[in-house]
């Protein structure tokens, strides 16, 4: 019989089937995954809070229960922008370090009316405002892959617990990228699903018109799985690619690839080609310059400004004070824009099934505080959440220096069982690895 660690890194789905069949208990994985918390957490500082007693409390009274489903027993991980009813929700920063919600958020409570464990609250960074991992009141994340390198966020400490085995799934936001480049630098997977999909009652926000939240986990099934619990809807995986019609926006997402990143994306599409699929090149509408993050933002944040402004660590009150810059008539271009465009981009899947793309133009970046993120690590992500139809981000192969590579696979509104069948396909023979740790 496999030991309780090759339980975990076989997914979730294989986790789930285990303890249907009583050959492995949810206090016995909740277990496992502390045990390697404690061991993990202090350098890679995936978690900012952990329930220990409580999830064993949840997975003790779970293993008397007949299985609600396939979350039944499952520990995962929540971002620290979701609130815990009694286990505090900080959003990474100095603001709210304290602070016990009375309620859970609508999200998590779906995850645990369908039988997971809530092991913890995990690392981002402070109040989602950028995508390094670096800013948080709570310690700086690391990659498990190099831990000199960046996680990606600000869905960092989700990846990380994650891919290093500290829970089954997590659940994370994103509003330009926060699910799906920390699942790119740290070789897992993660779905930002469509506008709206999964309510964000209960969640902390960063721009109410492109925030997402979304499943992050090893594969594309256990995402599967995860977003049938949060959305309420099923979402039922083909195996095959053969047939799949997949559309490649070459400019500007394929421009300026660092070398590894181009070979990975030109293995993945040799890949999917002999599993069947059709591949050829399509026009995406062009995606404007938006302020609607730096307006929304400063909108929300301006009320703390005045009491809390020195609390919130450098980088989040310069990238909030940068809202002052934008006017009301450019804030409003950028929502008509963006209106538009959720209505016109479905005529792109007339002729495709898919879209598919580099996630990242290239692998995790150095960690190094004292810089200025560079922007281009966004460039391929922010476009889907303006456009708010659903993509998936799944590893697609190891840079030179060993870091993961990821690749996003997008489909049209409420089309989530598209973008993740064709992953399951493409996973099914390139399996998901795990950093050695």
């Amino acid at each position: 019989m496999p030991t309780r660690r090759e339980f975990i890194e076989a997914g979730l789905a294989a986790a789930a089937d285990l303890i249907r069949g009583r050959k492995i208990s949810p206090v016995d994985l909740t277990r496992e995954c502390l045990s390697r918390i404690e061991s993990l957490n202090p350098e890679l500082k995936a978690f900012i809070t952990v329930d220990a007693e409580g999830a064993l409390a949840a997975a003790r009274k779970l293993e008397g229960e007949k299985p609600r489903g396939p979350l039944h027993g499952i520990p995962l991980a929540i971002k620290d922008l979701f609130d815990t009813a009694g286990l505090r929700t900080t959003a990474a920063s100095a603001i709210h370090a304290d602070r016990l919600p009375d309620r859970d958020a609508e999200a998590v409570r779906r995850l645990r009316a369908a039988g997971a464990v809530v092991i913890g609250k995990a690392n981002m960074d402070e109040f989602a405002y950028n995508f390094t991992g670096e800013t948080s009141h709570f310690g700086i994340c690391r990659n498990p892959w190099k831990r000199t390198h960046s996680p990606g966020g600000s869905s960092g400490g989700s990846a990380v617990a994650v891919a290093a085995g500290m829970c089954l799934g997590a659940l994370g936001s994103d509003t330009g990228g926060s699910i799906r480049l920390p699942a790119s630098f740290c070789g897992i997977s993660g779905l930002k699903p469509t506008y709206g999909a999964i309510p964000l009652d209960g969640a902390f926000p960063l721009a109410w018109s492109l925030d997402h939240a979304g499943p992050m986990a090893r594969t594309a099934r256990d995402c599967a799985l995860l977003f049938e619990a949060l959305a309420g809807r099923s979402c039922v995986l083909k195996a095959s690619a053969r047939g799949v019609r997949v559309g490649l926006p070459r400019s500007p997402y394929f421009d300026n690839l660092s070398p590894e990143v181009d070979r990975a994306m030109r293995e993945a599409l040799r890949v999917l080609t002999d599993l069947g699929a059709v591949v050829r090149d399509v026009a995406l509408p062009e995606i404007p310059p938006t302020t609607i993050v730096r307006a929304e933002a400063l909108a929300y944040h301006e009320p703390m400004l005045v009491s809390n402004g020195p609390r919130y660590l450098p980088h989040t009150l310069h990238e909030i004070r940068e809202g002052e810059k934008v006017s009301m008539v450019v804030y409003a271009r950028s929502i008509r824009d963006m209106v538009r465009l959720r209505a016109e981009v479905g005529r792109v899947f007339r002729d495709i099934d898919v879209l598919l793309t580099p996630t990242a133009p290239a692998a995790a970046f150095a960690l190094d505080p004292s810089r200025q993120p560079d922007l281009v690590y966004l460039r391929n992500t922010i476009p889907f959440n303006v456009l708010g139809i659903p993509v998936v981000s799944v590893p697609c192969g190891p840079a030179g220096n060993a870091l993961p590579i990821g690749m996003q696979i997008a489909g049209p509104a409420n089309g989530e069982a598209a973008v993740l069948s064709l992953a399951h396909a493409y996973q099914r023979v390139m399996p998901v690895t795990s950093p050695t740790l």
